[in-house]
């Protein structure tokens, strides 16, 4: 049995698919999902998929890529946080890659995030790109160790890996883990304890080998334990049910799902 601890079903691509897409889950042995939300304006479908669906959950935030947008705000967002169907704060955090000026506004809206977390003791769903430094640092400054969370579609260093879990963080792996030359997250994946792992698809991106290239959804995340197993020489069994377990121990509201 596999959890997706991290996709984007409520975007129209995969939406518009309904039942299929939830019977193309099952058939895969995905049990549960967790939808990110990644802006304000789209929180609604994000909830009501949530809703629909008994093995949907969700998160509150908006993405660090996003301009254009409703700003969050500590008081929004926690009104948003204590819908039955979340699990967690994000997703956010910091991209450097797509706004090179580093800018505060980014940093601002992150710590928005944390202490919000930690106002309604829910984990963080962490984005990072070409921002580890700036990350970890502002983790450390806003004690977001007192909550803990998940480095989503983790693509850095071994050293912040190490990081993030002396916060108390999990590692998340998409399916950029299966690409022949991804060797340092294939390291990463092999050497982090496996009670700190998580699997996820990050749909419609980032699909894995066989399917590299094409429209990405939940029914592929076993594609992703397949390779964690072989990286670290253990079953597919053992990797599903030990990222299942850290996946329900991380997002409280999934325990009893």
């Amino acid at each position: 049995m596999f959890i997706d601890s991290h996709c984007h079903i409520d975007f129209p691509d995969l939406a518009e698919q309904g039942d299929a897409l939830f019977e193309r889950m099952a058939a895969a042995e995905v049990t549960h999902a967790v939808c990110i939300g990644v802006s304000l304006e789209d929180i609604d479908r994000v909830l009501a998929l949530a809703d629909s669906r008994t093995n949907i959950f969700a998160t509150v935030g908006v993405h660090p890529e996003h301009t254009d947008c409703e700003e969050p705000s500590i008081e929004r967002l926690l009104v948003l946080a204590q819908h039955p169907k979340v699990v967690a704060i994000g997703e956010t955090g910091l991209d450097y890659y797509w706004h090179k000026d580093k800018p505060e506004w980014q940093r601002e809206r992150f710590r928005v995030h944390i202490r919000t977390a930690r106002a309604c003791r829910k984990p963080l769903v962490i984005h990072t790109r070409d921002s580890a430094e700036d990350v970890i640092g502002i983790l450390r400054e806003e004690h977001a160790d007192e909550v803990g969370g998940v480095m989503h579609c983790f693509t850095e260093t071994q050293a912040v890996a190490d990081a993030a879990i002396a916060l108390g963080f999990y590692i998340s792996f998409s399916g950029i883990v299966t690409f022949k030359n991804a060797l340092q997250i294939k390291g990463v994946a092999t050497n982090i304890p496996l009670e700190r792992l998580l699997i996820e698809t990050d749909s419609p991106y980032l699909a894995p080998v066989p399917y590299r290239g094409k429209m990405n959804e939940p029914s592929y995340v076993p594609h992703v334990a397949r390779e964690v197993a072989k990286l670290r020489g253990i079953s597919v069994e053992e990797v599903a049910s030990a990222a299942s377990a850290n996946t329900r121990r991380l997002f409280a509201e999934m325990q009893s799902a």
